[in-house]
């Protein structure tokens, strides 16, 4: 096993990523991008899964690139129905496709370990995808992960529990709310329901073991409230790691650097 250390220098060079549109097992083309970070030797990918109406030039998911690409290199992309990318947003289902083909971009660049780091929605597709990578229905062995972080994310579907997320249920369940996405947040949703509905989060943790799996979350997310991690954490059989952040809001915007640090740190450790 081989690591690295993400703290940062004093000045991080700017750098141009790398930019291509990947092709999904079921057709979709998926604007990605490529840095390598200023540890080029290093074998470790960290490839980014944005939240909901994220993408890979949205600032605060750049942010998040900088920070991880201080010790290794940093695949980012646009989930299907966001920015440049094709399709239409199916709000976590079949995203795994999307995700997968980061992930086959990363090892296909040479890089030994992959892994992955998904944020909200983006959290709940790493944890599907590494169930299905641990059970070979990915279809792509070359799409699998070496070790997960999940930040923010949910554990089961369908959650309105909060103010925040009966808005988003709008946005995705109405015709009016769908138009506000596609020309308002450069989201296009999906007009129909999942069929059939994907395993959930809480039901995939399980599969994932033995891959390493970290899961973080803040006690102040407004979206998502602490039961959500405890069962995650719970469903894994004591595998995976929690951590629950002291006054963490949700998602990309609520990591801090400090925070982002420690998880490049945690994915350079365990991915082997």
């Amino acid at each position: 096993m081989t690591g690295s250390s993400l703290r940062p220098p004093l000045e991080t060079p700017r750098r141009t990523p790398l930019r291509r549109f990947l092709h999904t097992v079921d057709g979709v083309t998926i604007d990605a991008a490529y840095d390598p970070g200023t540890r080029p030797s290093d074998d470790l990918a960290i490839v980014v899964a944005h939240g909901f109406t994220g993408g890979v030039d949205r600032p605060h998911v750049r942010r998040v690139a900088d920070v991880f690409a201080r010790g290794a290199a940093v695949v980012t992309f646009s989930f299907r129905g966001h920015g440049a990318s094709g399709g239409n947003s199916t709000v976590g289902d079949r995203e795994v496709h999307d995700l997968a083909a980061a992930v086959a971009w990363a090892r296909e660049l040479g890089h030994a370990r992959v892994v992955t780091v998904g944020f909200s929605m983006g959290g709940s597709v790493v944890l599907r995808h590494a169930a299905l990578s641990a059970q070979e229905h990915a279809g792509r062995t070359e799409a699998r992960t070496d070790a997960v972080v999940s930040v923010s994310a949910p554990a089961r579907w369908y959650y309105r529990g909060t103010a925040p997320m009966r808005r988003v249920h709008w946005l995705v369940t109405r015709p009016v709310g769908r138009v506000v996405g596609r020309y308002g947040l450069r989201t296009r949703i999906h007009h129909g329901g999942w069929d059939p509905v994907p395993a959930s989060p809480v039901e995939s943790v399980p599969l994932i073991a033995p891959t390493p799996l970290l899961i973080v979350h803040g006690d102040q997310d407004g979206y998502f409230p602490v039961d959500h991690p405890r069962m995650l954490a719970a469903a894994s059989g004591d595998h995976a790691e929690l951590w629950l952040e002291h006054g963490m809001g949700h998602a990309e915007h609520a990591a801090d650097d400090e925070l982002l640090t420690r998880i490049g740190e945690w994915a350079a450790a365990h991915a082997s």
